[in-house]
């Protein structure tokens, strides 16, 4: 690999991460209107992490194998938006809460739910979307 000229070098990192707090901001205000449109639910943060974590298996399997996009779609999407969208930290907060009132039960559910919905979210937009682009290969 060539070595960049140093008025040069990183001037690529710095529209990337521009990509990534301009999606970062969006997604954060999406998973703000859930919240505000389905307040003091702690189902509301799991349905966000669940549809968030399916249209990261859509945009990977779209991005990644397909290689479809411009090269800063994914970290803004990807990164930006769907990670700004979904929370790990609203999400440990909610299970501390559940458990300091005495709800064990739910906290133990809603942890464990996350977890199984997250990855069967993603695993589910991959799926759906390969057989989409498959078919759609097919059809043409």
């Amino acid at each position: 690999m060539p070595a960049q000229r140093a008025e040069t070098a990183g001037h690529g990192k710095w529209r990337v991460l521009a990509a990534i707090s301009a999606g970062g901001v969006l997604g954060a205000l999406a998973r703000y209107g859930a919240v505000v449109l389905w307040p003091g639910n702690v189902w509301t943060v799991f349905g966000v992490n669940v549809v968030g974590c399916a249209l990261i298996g859509v945009l990977m399997v779209l991005v990644s194998e397909q290689g479809r996009g411009h090269a800063l779609l994914r970290p803004f999407l990807g990164v930006g938006v769907l990670g700004g969208f979904t929370t790990f930290s609203t999400y440990a907060v909610d299970v501390a809460r559940l458990l300091e009132r005495g709800d064990a039960l739910t906290a133990m559910g809603y942890a464990a739910g996350t977890l199984a919905g997250a990855l069967g979210a993603v695993w589910a937009g991959v799926a759906v979307t390969r057989a989409v682009v498959a078919r759609a290969g097919a059809a043409s």
